[in-house]
């Protein structure tokens, strides 16, 4: 018997973007907590419990999502958790006041 090969489209209900808030990073809905937040935190040893406590306004189903969607869209949110680094912004910085003839 033929097997149907899985979708990959996920549904990640509680996260959604908007390129009003952080920059259109991946958001839980009706906040401005970042994916990359989430997963920063995570990275950092904080348990789910512990992020939900640091931010009571949100819930553990959306921690949860948050993490679910950085797997599936890893080298998307690696990619932000980089570019937010002192290292990057600061090189991006140097590299803008150069061109514009100014050194930092």
């Amino acid at each position: 018997m033929p097997t149907k090969a899985l979708k990959k489209e996920k549904l990640h209900s509680y996260i959604t973007r908007d390129p009003k808030i952080c920059g259109g990073e991946p958001i839980l809905a009706g906040t401005r907590i970042s994916v990359r937040l989430i997963v920063e935190w995570e990275n950092t040893g904080k348990s789910v419990d512990e992020i939900v406590a640091m931010y009571p306004h949100i819930t553990h189903a959306q921690v949860y999502d948050a993490l679910s969607y950085y797997y599936d869209h890893k080298e998307e949110i690696d990619r932000y958790i980089q570019e937010n680094t002192e290292e990057f912004v600061r090189e991006k910085y140097k590299r803008i006041n150069i061109s514009d003839g100014y050194m930092y």
